[in-house]
């Protein structure tokens, strides 16, 4: 199942979902399988779920059920009863293989607000000139360093209005999935660190893409494979 996070459920966190989907799941009716043992729990796996804060137009789970659906009336029946601004947006038989291995790359959109379109055009650029930028992050093994440049596959700055008539300069590009993944914000702390770009406020980051990575460093549907 492909869904969608929008709005002010961009703050809710994986764990969130996670409980949201399992109460809509019981609502909707869906004949759920469920694992083994003493405290047995719905047979549900998510794949590369973006961090907290962030949008997205395309996020994964799997369902294992007990009997063959129609997908499009569980979509609906999952969409009607999850809160608004989180949509299940497609649905469909799972092929054989991990879904996890078919997610390779994100194409990740970050609007900006306080800075003038120029200022970005310029750090972005010197980013992309590098071949190589370390930078450091907490993860559950320790402090790890790590080449944020190399994951960055595609960039573009153009300026934009929002809906409010705010100028807007907007990057987007496209992020391959590495280990440990390199995030929208990781890309960020090693710009800042290169250029002294100073971010007057965190940027609206939306996921618009994610999937296999095809020639020309485009991003695939992952249900299309």
């Amino acid at each position: 199942m492909r869904y969608a996070k929008r709005g002010r459920l961009r703050f809710s966190s994986t764990r969130d979902f996670q409980r949201a989907l399992e109460r809509a799941v019981r609502r909707a009716g869906v004949p759920m399988a469920f694992s083994a043992g003493f405290h047995p729990h719905p047979r549900i796996s998510y794949a590369n779920a973006a961090p907290t804060g962030t949008a997205s137009e395309s996020e994964y789970f799997q369902l294992q059920l007990t009997q063959v659906c129609d997908v499009e009336k569980l979509r609906e029946a999952l969409d009607e009863s999850l809160p608004t601004d989180l949509a299940v947006l497609r649905v469909v038989e799972a092929a054989p293989g991990a879904l996890a291995d078919l997610l390779q790359a994100s194409v990740w959109q970050l609007d900006f607000e306080g800075i003038p379109l120029e200022t970005l055009t310029e750090a972005v650029d010197a980013f992309m000139k590098r071949t190589e930028l370390l930078v450091t992050r907490m993860t559950k093994s320790g402090v790890r360093e790590f080449d944020v440049r190399q994951a960055v596959l595609t960039s573009d700055v153009v300026g934009v209005r929002s809906d409010a008539g705010a100028e807007i300069a907007r990057w987007t590009m496209t992020i391959q999935h590495t280990t440990p993944a390199v995030r929208p914000n990781d890309v960020l702390k090693g710009i800042g660190e290169l250029t002294e770009l100073v971010v007057p406020r965190p940027p609206l980051m939306t996921r618009l893409a994610q999937g296999t990575l095809e020639p020309g460093n485009t991003v695939g549907d992952p249900f299309e494979q």
